[in-house]
Order: structure tokens, then sequence, then C-alpha cells
């Protein structure tokens, strides 16, 4: 077993499941803006995991094209 791999995928599990650090926390009285996170977290994911990411577009263009039936 490569150890090396081990450690590499429990840091990034580590990173992708710990609680937020309070800077990251908004401050109160700070408006929300849940598309923009959204939208940097989607991003954060695709530079990660860009084969799952394509996938997801893959399906997702699929289904709508199935469904909107454009020809």
């Amino acid at each position: 077993m490569n150890m090396n791999a081990t450690k590499t995928q429990n840091a990034s599990d580590y990173n992708q499941n710990r609680s937020p650090v309070t800077g990251e926390l908004p401050r109160q009285g700070e408006p929300l803006n849940p598309s923009d996170d959204f939208i940097e977290y989607v991003s954060a994911y695709a530079r990660q995991k860009p084969g799952t990411a394509a996938l997801w577009c893959f399906g997702v263009g699929f289904i709508l094209g199935w469904k909107l039936k454009p020809w």
C-alpha cells in the first residue's frame, strides 16, 4: 500500500470536512451572498475533480436535451 497516497487522501479529507475558521464566516450585519458562494464552491470542486464535474455537466445536459427535445 502506498503510504504517501494515504496521507495525501487523509489530508484532503480533513480539509474538505473541517469546520470553517472564524475568518471564513460572514460578520454579523454583512449580507449573505448564497449565489456567489455556490458558484465559488462549484468552481473549486471542478478544479479539484474535473472528471466528475465534466460527467455531471454531460449528464445534466443530456437530461435537459432529452426533455426539451430541440429536434
